[in-house]
Parts: structure tokens; sequence; C-alpha cells
């Protein structure tokens, strides 16, 4: 794991990678160890590899995962490229003593990942399921426009896509708010979460919104919990290794 006193996940001659997400402050710990859970998942894509976690509400933890690291590639969990990952992240990593970190995208903007969004869609369609629409529920925010634009986006691509309609963003911390969307969807609709781990959002304020709405249509997982996901973060932490880059900074791998 990544948290203090503990080993990388896999330490190789290679590359240094450092998946970071927001974490929980109020309870770090279970979070702190699922993303070490998704870094294992992720370092058998990337054998010689070193593959370290971090949640930034874990004391020490961005601190522990940087040790020793020249250059190390950082891989944002997060959906937008808001606050969060271009000034805070740079300040934290700067913090923890990271030495010229390359930091990529993050995962919601990547298009393997707005492109699994899609696909898992057009499994649900598949499965009988969501013929009625999709509501892509995502966090959103009252004070950056940057994750409800990343969310509309993924929303018209499912919608250009797979010809169903509606396919409607609906936030929880900005308008439309969930519990007011999802009562526009019947019962042969999706709900397709678009976070990227399976935080109190996705286990605690969704299933309270659409209960509030009576929505009963079909939830799916989060998309950032399906199998195919290590695959796609290892991808773009291989490409953002390669990738020329003039300054230290956000790298784009997409």
């Amino acid at each position: 794991m990544s948290d203090p006193g503990h080993p990388p996940v896999s330490a190789g001659n290679g590359p240094h990678a450092v998946i970071v997400s927001h974490g929980q402050p109020s309870d770090p710990a279970p979070p702190e160890a699922a993303l070490a859970a998704l870094a294992a998942a992720v370092a058998t894509h990337l054998p010689g590899w070193t593959v370290r976690s971090a949640t930034l509400a874990q004391p020490g933890a961005l601190a522990a995962a940087c040790a020793g690291a020249d250059r190390p590639v950082v891989y944002p969990l997060f959906m937008a490229d808001g606050w969060f990952t271009q000034t805070h992240l740079p300040a934290r990593l700067a913090e923890a003593g990271a030495q010229a970190p390359r930091v990529l995208s993050p995962f919601g903007l990547d298009p393997a990942v707005q492109d699994l969004a899609t696909r898992l869609v057009r499994e649900a369609l598949a499965r009988g399921l969501g013929h009625e629409g999709v509501l892509l529920a995502a966090h959103g925010s009252f004070r950056s426009p940057a994750p409800a634009a990343v969310a509309r986006i993924v929303a018209g691509r499912i919608a250009a896509e797979t010809g169903l309609a509606p396919v409607a963003p609906a936030f929880i911390d900005q308008d439309p708010r969930i519990a007011e969307a999802a009562r526009d969807f019947g019962p042969g609709s999706i709900c397709l979460p678009f976070f990227a781990a399976a935080g109190d959002h996705v286990t605690s304020d969704l299933p309270r919104a659409l209960a509030e709405a009576g929505f009963r249509g079909q939830v799916l997982p989060a998309l950032g919990l399906d199998r195919r996901v290590p695959l796609l973060i290892a991808q773009a932490l291989r490409a953002g290794a390669s990738a020329p880059s003039a300054t230290d900074g956000v790298v784009s791998a997409g």
C-alpha cells in the first residue's frame, strides 16, 4: 500500500507512477485501501514499474508515495480538470517533495475512459436495459464549471453514439439535481454514476437522491469500478511517461 510505512505496490527499475485521488477526510482509511487495490491492479499491466497510490485525505500518504522517485508520473483519479488538479494537486506534490513530477490529464478526461462510458451503456442495452434513456449521475460543482462540462460532453457522446433519448447529466452539487432530473426517467432507463470510485457520493448521496425521485430504473456500478479501468490507467501512464514535455507539469496522454 502507499500509506506511510508500507512498501510500494510493485518496485521495479522502470518509471515510477503515483495514482492520486481525493480520499475522504472524515474516514481516510477505506478509500486509501481501495486506491491501493486499484494501484495493485494497474501494476499487473506495467511490469518493471514502481506503482504507488495516495489519497490527499490521508496524512503523509502523498509524501510516502513520492519518496525516492525522480520525475514520477502522477495520475489524477479525478473526473475533471479543475482547481484540485490545476492548483491543489501541484501544491501538494511540491509540499510532498516530489521531484519534477509529470502530472497527466485526469481520469474523466481520458478519451478511452469516455469511450468506456458509452460501451457500458451499449452493454446494458444488450442485456435489455436502458431503452428508456440514461441518467448520467455526476458530482458537479457550484464553484467551477469544469466538472459539469465533462459530464455534459460524455452525455452528448452517449446520446450521439447510441441514439438513446433522453440522455441527461444530473448532479449532486449543482443544478439540475439528481433528485429532480431522475423523475423524468421511466423503469426502462439506467443510471450510470460518473464517478471514479465508490465513495460516499456513490454509496449514500446517489441512492438517497434516486429514492427521493422514485427512480425505478437500473443503477449501474460507478464508471471507475469497471474491470477494464486498471488497463486504461496503465495505458495512460505508459503514454504519459513516454510523451515529450518541454516543461514539467500537466502532460496530456490522451
